[in-house]
Parts: structure tokens; sequence; C-alpha cells
């Protein structure tokens, strides 16, 4: 579901299916992911199986959590950073921890602010790892790429929730 949801959102494929379907023809075009860096924040069974991927699509992958060690990042293929660098230097930040106390709204604005205006965030976790607002607003704002979402503050995703109608993100309904 993470690398749908990461191909879906780089390379467009939710707004080509429907201009294709429209009669229009290749709208956009889609980076690849070769050369690109994958930032993995939580590398455990989930992440550690993400990051391996990553490394199968010519990425170079950074992670971070707070208790990861540089044997499990090697383990996984990874380089360990801190957190400010994952969010800095990461074209595709992409979320795999458990809700806690510790991992709650772990997302802030702050590291939101980090991030490459190119860059996408990817959280198929827990929705409140994340705050919901400043994502919002970052995307709004186009101050980064995009986001592919399938965990939210609230769930099911309410009708008249903004998400729903911004053209940089692609959400799914809990499917993971």
């Amino acid at each position: 579901l993470t690398w749908g949801l990461i191909l879906a959102l780089t390379r467009h494929i939710p707004q080509e299916d429907q201009a294709t379907r429209a009669g229009r023809w290749q709208t956009t075009v889609g980076p690849g992911m070769s050369g690109k860096t994958l930032g993995v924040v939580g590398l455990g069974r989930i992440g550690g199986l993400v990051a391996t991927y990553g490394k199968a699509f010519g990425m170079s992958v950074i992670a971070w959590s707070q208790n990861l060690t540089q044997k499990r990042a090697a383990e996984c293929g990874a380089s360990l950073v801190t957190k400010d660098e994952l969010f800095t230097r990461a074209d595709v930040i992409t979320i795999h921890l458990r809700l806690s106390d510790r991992t709650r709204r772990l997302v802030t604005g702050r590291e939101l602010s980090l991030m490459k205006p190119t860059a996408c965030l990817v959280n198929t976790s827990r929705g409140p790892i994340v705050d919901e607002a400043a994502l919002i607003d970052a995307l709004r704002r186009k101050a980064i790429a995009g986001a592919a979402l399938d965990v939210f503050d609230q769930e099911p995703l309410p009708l008249d929730h903004p998400l729903r109608r911004m053209d940089n993100t692609v959400i799914t309904p809990h499917l993971g």
C-alpha cells in the first residue's frame, strides 16, 4: 500500500487516469524514483520492507525513529540520520510507527517546514502521528508537493473535510 501511494502521488496516477478517461493525453510527467532520497520514519518490520523496496527503486534510504540503532538501519540498507536531517533531505517521507504518547503529533508544522517544496509525505500508520491542521496548511500553501494518506484524525473522513478537495493529495480509506 505504501508504495502504491508513493507511486500514485509522485507519478500523478489518479489525475492521469481521470484525464485519459476525459480524452486528454499525458497532462503531467512524474519524476522517477532513482536517485531520490526516501526518508523512513520508523524502521520496524513494515518500515524495513519499505526501505528495501526503496533501494530496489534506486533510491538512497535514510531513516530515523526515537530508538533506531545504526545496526538496524544498516540491516535495512538505510543510513541513520537525525529527525531534522530526514525531513530536510528526503524527497519522499513515509511514516511507519505505532501511535503512542511519544508518537502523537510527532510531525508538526515545524517538521513540515523543513521539507523541500518538492517533497511528499506518506502516512499509512495512524493519523494523529501527523498534525493534520499543519499538514493541510502546508498542502494549501504548496509548501510541500503533496501527501498520500491512508489514515486520518477522524475516520471515516468527513464529507466536508478539506483533504477531499485538494489536488495535491492521494487519499484512501484506511486500507492498510
